[in-house]
């Protein structure tokens, strides 16, 4: 093919990009996740997890049996949303689901086609998967912590949103599990293979913390609390301080920049990389 016959199709793919624009291709991805069977399933899996657990450990507190030093520690918001640990999970997998799942179908090709600025797709995925989780997780943080609290018993201390830092604790709660996900797309951009992306993000969130316990306390304790399980267990839902971790608002913007990087690489390397 000459240069000639080039320019032309160059150009069509100029004036393709042009016709959508932010707005557009975010009401297109919007139209693809929500008619996908997954972004139900995991939505349905996620609320289960997220209160079923909360039931089924604050239902189980024995407070009335706990020593004076597991009273002082007691925290029902924390202990409520044990289901974070499944639905962290849930939103990362659909975060990951979000891009390679076009990638393994051929429909990638479609969309880039439509969209030849392949960062523009990333972002508007980024948008509409970050705005489905965030809204999904905090309406769910409210939910759980509700019928946490009613089935919590009633020997044991409740925490109502009028007592400080359990509002902040809850919206967190709803935060966080977006936060994973959008690191999942980042990561299934990154490495375009649902398996091993997925496998990533299970490596990042509950492997790296395992490994670290053979390097002793002391080190296990430095690198763990920048970990984002970790970060959300002892800071973003903990209404009671953890000693000698990081601030609440230090974890959530640490997490926040954890998204911002692995989007960054992935948009990077999707405008680099053939589809």
């Amino acid at each position: 093919m000459t240069a000639a016959t080039q320019l032309p199709a160059r150009t069509q793919a100029r004036a393709a990009g042009r016709s959508y624009g932010f707005r557009s291709t975010a009401t297109m991805e919007w139209l693809k996740l929500r008619s996908v069977r997954s972004t139900p399933a995991i939505l349905a899996i996620f609320t289960a997890g997220m209160i079923g657990l909360s039931i089924l450990v604050l239902k189980n507190e024995h407070y009335s049996s706990m020593s004076a030093a597991d009273r002082a520690t007691f925290d029902p918001t924390n202990d409520g949303f044990t289901g974070l640990i499944l639905g962290q999970l849930a939103f990362g997998v659909l975060g990951v689901l979000a891009i390679t799942s076009e990638f393994s179908s051929g429909m990638i090709r479609s969309t880039l086609g439509a969209v030849p600025r392949r960062p523009l797709v990333l972002a508007a995925k980024a948008a509409v998967a970050g705005a489905v989780m965030l809204i999904a997780g905090e309406i769910l943080a409210f939910v759980t912590f509700v019928i946490g609290e009613a089935a919590l018993g009633s020997s044991a201390p409740h925490a109502t949103f009028g007592q400080p830092g359990v509002l902040r604790a809850v919206l967190m709660a709803g935060a966080y599990p977006a936060l994973i996900g959008l690191i999942g797309l980042g990561l299934g951009a990154i490495i375009k293979n649902t398996a091993a992306a997925i496998s990533a993000l299970v490596g990042l969130v509950f492997v790296v913390p395992l490994i670290l316990v053979p390097l002793g306390a002391h080190l296990q304790h430095a690198i763990g609390k920048f970990l984002p399980m970790i970060m959300a267990s002892n800071s973003l839902v903990a209404v009671k301080p953890v000693p000698d971790n990081l601030a609440p608002g230090v974890a959530f913007g640490l997490l926040c920049l954890y998204a911002v990087a692995a989007l960054g690489i992935g948009g990077w390397l999707l405008g680099r990389r053939d589809a």
